[in-house]
């Protein structure tokens, strides 16, 4: 664990100080605001349609996803911008405006069909059972934002069915429930760790966890880490958090 130790300290100061890539995997889709996702949410419900991320027909396309045949589409507001004629005599700048009108445009992933993700199987790791040894449970993504990669809340965890890194995720994720994130957010009297640190922390663990699996994406996690904490030093207390989910997380998927 020593040698462990000393190379996950170079990999942290790595992460601070190289170059690192923001995935563009949180750019692939459309933020949707609260109003329209509330609507799909009706909408899924009504129609018995599990929810999950939402895209246009072309955008599930370009994902490598097709619209089943039959499936209707979700109806979302737009905004649409629009000229009329300046109202100022002496100037004949045409007037710019925003309206807003509703589409069938959307559908949800679980409209769509395509090859599922099969996950290359580790060599000495294995997910299912650091699920079980952690007493963590993983459940359906259901959230409705295409970009996000996953999510954990309380004991359990989900992945997106799209995430670009799924195992790198599942740490992530992971890592959060046993840095005691989730527990302070399900917690009227804790303190709470702030966003950047949490984001930083998880992100980190995956990232060793990673390394030591043999698993790519280092350049993605140093991007991410330093969108959120721009360049600081890891504080001295969160790197031994760090360390010590890391130890627990590869631990639990090698137990026998």
């Amino acid at each position: 664990m020593e040698n462990e130790t000393v190379r996950w300290s170079e990999l942290l100061h790595r992460a601070i100080s190289d170059p690192g890539v923001i995935a563009s995997a949180y750019s692939r889709f459309h933020n949707y605001s609260i109003g329209n996702q509330i609507l799909a949410l009706i909408q899924c419900k009504g129609r018995g349609i599990e929810p999950g991320p939402i895209g246009t027909f072309m955008r599930w396309k370009d994902c490598g996803r097709y619209v089943r045949k039959g499936e209707k589409a979700l109806m979302l507001c737009m905004p649409i911008t629009c000229k009329r004629k300046a109202t100022d005599a002496e100037d004949d700048t045409p007037e710019v405006f925003t309206r807003f009108t509703y589409k069938r445009n959307w559908f949800v992933l679980s409209q769509t069909e395509g090859d599922e993700y099969t996950p290359e199987p580790l060599p000495d790791w294995s997910g299912s059972k650091a699920l079980e040894s952690l007493s963590i449970e993983r459940v359906a993504f259901d959230m409705l934002d295409g970009n996000t990669q996953g999510y954990a809340q309380g004991r359990k965890v989900a992945v997106s069915p799209i995430a670009q890194f799924p195992a790198k995720t599942l740490l992530h994720e992971l890592a959060h429930v046993l840095l005691g994130h989730t527990s302070e957010l399900m917690s009227d009297t804790s303190e709470r760790t702030p966003k950047d640190i949490r984001e930083l922390e998880a992100e980190c663990v995956a990232m060793l966890c990673c390394a030591s699996l043999g698993l790519p994406g280092e350049e993605f996690s140093r991007g991410y880490i330093q969108h959120w904490f721009h360049g600081q030093a890891v504080p001295e207390r969160s790197a031994q958090k760090i360390f010590h989910a890391a130890d627990q997380i590869l631990k639990a998927g090698r137990a026998k």
